[in-house]
C-alpha cells in the first residue's frame, strides 16, 4: 500500500522533522501498545516496523521533493483495514511533518 503525501517544504526540514518526531508514531497507534523501529540506510528512506497486538506492519517512508510516501506491507490478516489504515497514515503523517 502506498500513500502519498504532499508537502511543500525542502527536503532537508522535511528529513528534520521525521527524525525529531518519529517517536511519535507509536502514540499514533491506539491502545497505546505498540513498539515502532525505524531506520535511516539513506538520507531520503526512512524504513518503519510497527509491532502490536501480535501483528507486525513493515513499511519505508520515501522522502521527494513534493511529497513523502509512506509505503506499507500490511499481512494479509490486515488487509480488510486497508482504507482505515491508509486513512490514518495520511492523517497522523501530515501531523509529523506539521511545524511543531
Amino acid at each position: 500500500m502506498r500513500v502519498p503525501i504532499a508537502h511543500d517544504l525542502p527536503k532537508e526540514e522535511v528529513r528534520r522533522r521525521l527524525r525529531e518526531r518519529s517517536h511519535e508514531i507509536a502514540d499514533f497507534v491506539p491502545g497505546g501498545m505498540a513498539k515502532v523501529t525505524t531506520g535511516w540506510p539513506d538520507q531520503d528512506h526512512m524504513t518503519l516496523g510497527v509491532r502490536a497486538m501480535g501483528q507486525g506492519i513493515d513499511g519505508q517512508v520515501i522522502i521527494e521533493e513534493r511529497q513523502v510516501i509512506f509505503e506499507v506491507n500490511l499481512p494479509p490478516a490486515l488487509s480488510f483495514a486497508e482504507p482505515m489504515v491508509a486513512g490514518a497514515i495520511r492523517d497522523q503523517g501530515q501531523k509529523l511533518l506539521e511545524q511543531k
